[in-house]
């Protein structure tokens, strides 16, 4: 799979390894390594003084190897709202996809880096995340899903909504999810309609609806349940 040629990328890997099969992974597939980064103050200069269409970061980093991939992610954020940012991480937690989404409701992903070793998958979320979607890895939204949890909003849900729940949390369109579920795009439109109303989520007629990604707030409130 090709990515557009233009597309300008900035990788932020302190392992010397990894970082060069990012950039070689990138490169042989039509994208502009713009910038390399192997810590939280180097990203963030060369962001600052050109930014890129895509960062590609991890979530851990010098100079503390905690959180700096989604620390980054806020500043970048706020500082440059038109860069994608997609973050790697060996540590598949809500929290952290949470922590992210809060401050990104459009053109950002979450993703486990065992995803890179899939070179298709991998150029699939760069692809997604520049053009603006959500994409967080499938691996969170099924281990939610398995995970005990007290009772709470998504247990209103039907069987299918929680599945379009799960699709709408990876990144997927509500026609991908059609043709995925083999639905018509009213029936996934009608039952995006029943998750926003069971997780209290603004409605159609809500004036305020159009400043809202509802669906960003479903994954939100989706993620922030299956913590608990």
């Amino acid at each position: 799979m090709s990515l557009e040629p233009t597309l300008r990328v900035v990788v932020a890997e302190d392992s010397g390894l990894l970082r060069e099969l990012l950039v070689r992974l990138l490169t042989e597939n039509g994208l502009v390594v713009h910038g390399q980064a192997t810590n939280l103050p180097e990203l963030l200069a060369i962001v600052a003084a050109d930014p890129p269409d895509l960062v590609i970061s991890d979530i851990r980093m010098p100079p503390a190897f905690r959180d700096e991939g989604i620390a980054a992610a806020e500043q970048i954020r706020a500082r440059h709202p038109g860069v994608g940012l997609l973050i790697l991480t060996h540590y598949p937690d809500a929290a952290y996809a949470v922590r992210l989404l809060e401050s990104a409701d459009r053109a950002v992903g979450y993703i486990v880096k065992d995803r890179v070793q899939d070179t298709a998958r991998f150029l699939e979320a760069a692809r997604r995340v520049a053009a603006g979607e959500t994409v967080i890895d499938s691996q969170i939204v099924q281990e939610m899903f398995r995970r005990p949890r007290p009772a709470n909003p998504l247990d209103q849900l039907a069987p299918s909504e929680r599945r379009i729940l799960a699709l709408i949390a990876e990144g997927h369109s509500n026609s991908a999810i059609a043709t995925r579920l083999s639905y018509s795009i009213k029936t996934v439109e009608k039952r995006v309609t029943s998750i926003g109303q069971a997780l209290g989520l603004p409605s159609v007629d809500d004036g305020d609806r159009s400043h809202v990604n509802l669906r960003v707030l479903a994954v939100l409130a989706y993620l922030r349940q299956a913590q608990h």
